[in-house]
């Protein structure tokens, strides 16, 4: 019983470092959906400047305003290449931590099944202990009563 007392307060353990990946996963998550979504917002943008820069060739527009709409379209993606960049941060950093829960969630699952498994043997043993009492009982009653 004490055995699985110390693997109950192990797997306790176990359980709060799961907690902590979860949280952290979360988290992580978060922050890549947030810089993904500005990611996308950007190729928006984009689009819609180059479907504008696109009107503007084949309107009669001022060389200004195209070379104003070129400009704006090169810095969008210059701005698109920085936040890829941190995209893909962002989502091996998610991965990392989508593996450390993983093996969080593995060791939680291995104790509970020690201790499964150590329950069930303490509670055989007992059955066990029980059954060879019992016959022990009737065997000192049996030789009680040829005895006299």
């Amino acid at each position: 019983m004490v055995e699985v007392i110390g693997l109950t307060r192990i797997r306790e353990i176990r359980e709060n470092e799961k907690k902590v990946a979860q949280s952290s996963y979360n988290q992580s998550k978060e922050t890549f959906e947030k810089i993904a979504t500005e990611l996308y917002n950007l190729l928006k943008t984009k689009e819609n400047a180059e479907a504008s820069f696109e009107s503007y060739i084949q309107n009669t527009t001022s060389i200004e305003k195209i070379k104003e709409q070129s400009s704006y379209i090169e810095k969008l993606n210059q701005r698109i290449q920085s936040v890829q960049l941190l995209v893909q941060r962002a989502r091996n950093d998610m991965e990392i931590k989508q593996e450390k829960l993983s093996n969080a969630y593995v060791e939680v699952k291995k104790f509970d099944k020690i201790i499964e498994f150590k329950q069930k043997n303490e509670i055989e043993e007992a059955k066990r202990k029980e059954v060879n009492w019992m016959d022990e009982m009737s065997m000192q009653q049996y030789l009680g009563h040829k005895t006299r």
